[in-house]
């Protein structure tokens, strides 16, 4: 029966203190591993080691955007990699054009492990490619894997910002990315065996939550619904539900019937075919 298996490293809102910031690995059907988002710091080196995941078996990033507490770990994750896998290829990191003006900007700032920088990749002191830069396109249909495809939609939240559909062995996980209550996501997310979207506050927070470029768990209810989902795990939890998050369930579960949960750092989840 096909499976796919979800990793997080992080669920934790840009401002959060008790978690770390949003990345998730998936290991799909036919062997390809995804990184989604790379958190900030050293995080998914640490919460990856934890589950048995070393960052050295990344070869495949996808990024929503680029605030720092989803972007700023993958100089990270490309040095540790450089390190342990000399003969690598180039790390493909998957992309759209505003986050990479920034990718480039930061590889500029950190120079860690990072010599030069072009709109191809970025090159280390030895003039080794160590990462690929892949600009995409919402809609663009992107092959991974033997069976695994990738395609993002544009999010609600800042110019460039989006979601990802990864779909392998049939199956399809549909991530929000950072946004407010997004047509397009309800649209990307439609018969996917799980929807991750983000659970910044409830909605006695909405117009907050709204400001800042986020959506409430009554919004994530709605799209799961609407999108027909199987499941909804929430993140991008703000410090407040850390350590009681039973009130996003709640609410999220007040406009969409299926299972929801709310993820932690370090959960595993496993989907497959009903």
């Amino acid at each position: 029966m096909p499976a796919m298996k979800i990793s997080f490293l992080g669920t934790g809102s840009g401002t959060s203190t008790n978690r770390a910031h949003t990345a998730m690995v998936y290991d799909c059907d036919d062997g390809t591993r995804l990184l989604v988002d790379t958190s900030s710091g050293n995080s998914v080196a640490r919460n990856g080691s934890e589950l048995g995941i070393p960052v050295a078996s990344y070869d495949q990033v996808l990024l929503s955007h680029h605030h720092p507490d989803h972007m700023s770990g993958l100089m990270f994750v490309q040095f540790v990699r450089a390190l342990e896998r000399q003969d690598a290829p180039p790390l493909d990191v998957y992309l759209t054009e505003e986050p990479l003006e920034w990718a480039i900007k930061m590889c500029n700032a950190s120079h860690l492990n990072v010599a030069t920088v072009n709109q191809d990749g970025a090159m280390n002191s030895d003039g080794r490619q160590v990462m690929r830069w892949n600009v995409v396109t919402p809609g663009q249909q992107i092959n991974l894997g033997p069976t695994t495809t990738a395609s993002c939609f544009p999010a609600d939240h800042i110019s460039g910002a989006v979601g990802w559909r990864v779909e392998s062995g049939g199956l399809a996980v549909v991530f929000s990315g950072d946004t407010r209550y997004n047509p397009q996501l309800i649209e990307a997310a439609k018969g996917a065996q799980l929807l991750i979207h983000e659970a910044f506050r409830t909605e006695v927070d909405k117009e907050l939550a709204k400001l800042h470029g986020h959506a409430t768990a009554a919004d994530a209810g709605r799209s799961a619904t609407q999108a027909g989902a199987a499941e909804l795990v929430l993140t991008h939890l703000d410090s407040s539900f850390h350590a009681d998050f039973q009130p996003l369930i709640d609410e999220a579960k007040e406009h969409y019937d299926g299972p929801v949960s709310v993820a932690s750092d370090l959960l595993q989840v496993t989907v497959s075919s009903p």
